[in-house]
């Protein structure tokens, strides 16, 4: 295969400081753009973030996780572990017990998942408030019209 025909994760030098598109995240056709989809999905972060303290059963994801339906935590569950984020093990046992973990690619993405999640924690009063501010001004202007 054309080396210089192959998609990449890495943005190349832009020009004239435009962001990049081609072979990014920032390109649909880019295979990056499908695992930063299920990472950042409203699932995926969760999920990973809750493995991140450890191997956890089902049941365990779902009772910690508030609000996810036993569907959408298998289904995630399969997506995550098809992009190799994540392992799933089933234990000889009667009835079989399976847990989930993080495989060495999920741990190395726990980091930076992390920080996001810890940045919007501490900033979520702030945003909440700016929210707020837009929709009184967007009311505002709606009832001057």
């Amino acid at each position: 295969m054309n080396v210089s025909s192959q998609r990449t994760a890495v943005p190349p030098a832009s020009a004239a400081g435009s962001p990049p598109t081609a072979g990014t995240v920032f390109d649909p056709d880019c295979p990056a753009r499908t695992v930063l989809d299920h990472v950042t999905s409203r699932w995926g972060v969760l999920i990973l973030r809750t493995l991140a303290g450890g191997p956890v059963r089902f049941a365990g994801l779902r009772d910690r996780i508030g609000g996810i339906s036993e569907k959408m935590l298998s289904q995630t569950l399969r997506t995550l572990a098809r992009d190799g984020l994540v392992e799933r093990t089933v234990e000889p046992t009667s009835p079989p017990q399976v847990s989930y973990a993080l495989t060495a690619l999920g741990t190395e993405l726990t980091g930076p998942l992390g920080e996001l999640v810890d940045w919007i924690a501490r900033r979520a009063p702030e945003v909440v408030a700016a929210q707020d501010a837009h929709d009184a001004r967007s009311s505002a202007a709606r009832a001057r019209e």
